[in-house]
């Protein structure tokens, strides 16, 4: 057996692999460098009246670790079961005080983010809802609107026989009308954006949206330009959002299964 019990234990990942970014709000003396080398604007910060706002957007951000090369407050894990329901919740932020200099003078907040629900749970859950909203399976149709083609080398091994989507009922099928949930990778280029319309159009209620990677979350690298339309929600409404440049298997099965849990 070489199938991982995922989620019902952790997700066994590499801790050479790059995940999620975490700052240490109480010691990061300034957001200056690390915003700076960000080739995403995934951590921007604003002043005003010696005050400054500062965020990290896990939807941009595509886990080059730059910023923790630039500040010795961030640290680079490799945590990858970042799926959000909400766009928001991808992003956290801090405010300080700050000296003469534009350094940070003293933490006077740190927005706190709603508790996700366990990966436990949501293996235990995951049958059953598939069976009770959409019979004996969840069929997946994923849709290339402008990807490298990187998310879709990570989806692919979903259904390899480590990670075996098909334990949970969850099946790929080529047609938007035999499928339950849309897997959009890519930010919408101009060219697929009437192809994306048509083929959620196509997708039999009740019907599910996710977003992979960076770029169906926020655009990504390639933002909203005169060929891109950006992030997925640009042209259809999307029910969670799974970010990581590209998310590895655990981090679409954690997506995927939290999606189901919101019917």
């Amino acid at each position: 057996m070489v199938t991982t019990s995922y989620p019902e234990t952790p997700a066994d990942v590499s801790k050479q692999a790059r995940g999620k970014p975490e700052i240490d709000w109480a010691k990061w003396r300034d957001a200056r460098p690390a915003a700076a080398v960000c080739p995403t604007a995934a951590i921007e910060f604003h002043d005003d009246n010696q005050v400054r706002t500062a965020s990290l957007d896990l939807a941009k951000c595509v886990f080059c670790g730059l910023c923790a090369e630039a500040d010795p407050a961030i640290r680079m894990t490799n945590q990858c079961e970042l799926a959000a329901r909400q766009r928001s919740q991808l992003k956290r932020s801090a405010r300080y005080s700050l000296n003469a200099d534009g350094t940070h003078q003293q933490l006077l907040e740190a927005v706190a983010l709603p508790e996700d629900p366990s990966l436990t749970a949501l293996g235990e859950q995951s049958r059953t809802r598939i069976h009770s909203l959409f019979g004996r399976s969840l069929n997946i149709r994923e849709v290339d609107v402008g990807s490298c083609n990187g998310c879709e080398m990570e989806i692919q091994g979903l259904n390899s026989p480590v990670y075996d989507a098909e334990r949970f009922g969850i099946h790929f099928v080529a047609s938007p009308r035999h499928a339950d949930m849309l897997l959009v990778t890519g930010p919408v280029t101009r060219n697929m954006e009437l192809a994306l319309r048509k083929t959620y159009d196509a997708t039999p209620d009740p019907r599910l949206v996710v977003a992979v990677g960076a770029c169906g979350c926020s655009g990504g690298i390639f933002g909203r330009n005169y060929a891109t339309c950006g992030a997925v929600e640009t042209v259809i409404p999307v029910d969670v959002y799974i970010p990581g440049c590209p998310p590895n298997p655990h981090a679409l099965l954690n997506g995927i299964l939290l999606a189901i849990s919101m019917r």
